[in-house]
């Protein structure tokens, strides 16, 4: 009988271990942290998205003069909003792009950073059968992608405008996100999280809010990186999710639990290595983990809910924006809460 004892206790230390990945990878049991944020402007997300992937197309790498005009719009609609504005120069290959950096609260204290590329996916190798040398059969419009997450932005500064915060806050619109500089040191985001390191500044976290404006409620709209990930969530897209390493574990659940009581909107969370699961790192909060700060990725999952992805469909008509004003409420309660 003692092979049984011994498998009995195999069994139960893999039960034990099991339990304790799928505590930390999926964060059950976080209860809702109730607030009460101002409501965000569903329709002046919905007009800051046209004006960003209609307006401004295509907002690729290879058309720096459109990104210059987006930088230029982003910087009058920040100061509008109250903050104190500036440029971050971005060199890359000799061709110059800007940050454009947005500050509400005091000075001094640990920083909070909310951030969003706004620039789009473009297939330069392509034949766009266009004489300008671009169509949406070769750069994406970037509705979702991710001129919903700079529409968020823009929201968070008039919230913080009407209602100024305690902690010091940044909010940043990066350039460069997208490929050839996807995942490299010439990100936007990199060249800010470097300039923080090297001023030695105190970062309490950093938010990225990567494409948020796309949800559905139809069975099977939901997809994931490994088998059988959809038991532990939902098979519908009808939530926003906060991705994080195993290391950002406290403010994983910390962000969880303020982002689920702004709002009725399903919030999961999922903290793991990203050579397990394809996706965790896929974002400008990468650039924030490479130089030690704590960052998180809001998204709504990119490419595993979304067959409009990096495609010439992904366009303003296509969001959900009455969803995607419950995302940026959840992220004003992170950002302003004590």
């Amino acid at each position: 009988m003692a092979w049984l004892r011994r498998l009995s206790l195999l069994l139960a230390v893999l039960a034990a271990a099991l339990a304790a990945v799928l505590f930390a990878v999926v964060q059950p049991g976080v209860d809702p942290r109730p607030t009460t944020p101002s409501a965000a402007d569903a329709q002046r997300l919905r007009a800051d998205v046209k004006r960003l992937s209609v307006d401004f197309y295509p907002r690729s790498y290879d058309r720096p003069e459109n990104l210059d005009r987006v930088a230029a719009w982003l910087r009058e609609e920040f100061e509008r909003a109250g903050a104190r504005v500036e440029y971050q120069p971005v060199t890359v290959e000799g061709q110059a792009y800007r940050n454009v950096v947005a500050r509400f609260g005091p000075d001094t204290g640990p920083l909070r950073v909310i951030g969003a590329h706004y620039d789009s996916y473009a297939d330069t190798g392509a034949d766009s059968g266009d004489e300008r040398g671009y169509s949406p059969r070769t750069h994406t419009p970037g509705a979702d992608d991710n001129a919903s997450g700079v529409a968020g932005l823009l929201e968070l500064a008039r919230m913080l405008g009407r209602a100024p915060p305690a902690q010091p806050i940044e909010l940043v619109a990066y350039t460069l996100e997208e490929p050839p500089h996807f995942r490299s040191e010439h990100m936007g985001s990199a060249w800010h999280a470097r300039a923080l390191r090297e001023s030695g500044r105190e970062v309490e976290f950093m938010l990225s809010l990567e494409m948020i404006g796309r949800f559905s409620d139809r069975p099977g709209s939901q997809t994931y990186p490994l088998p059988g990930m959809h038991r532990l969530y939902s098979d519908r897209g009808d939530f926003v999710v906060v991705v994080g390493r195993l290391g950002d574990f406290g403010l994983s659940r910390r962000v969880k639990a303020t982002m689920a009581g702004a709002s009725p909107l399903p919030v999961h969370s999922i903290n793991a290595p990203p050579l397990l699961v394809q996706g965790v790192d896929f974002s400008d909060h990468l650039s924030y983990w490479r130089e030690g700060f704590p960052a998180l990725m809001i998204g709504d999952t990119a490419f595993l809910r979304s067959r409009r992805y990096h495609q010439a469909d992904d366009t303003f008509e296509t969001l959900d924006y009455a969803r995607m004003a419950q995302v940026v409420q959840g992220a004003y309660a992170v950002a302003t809460q004590p």
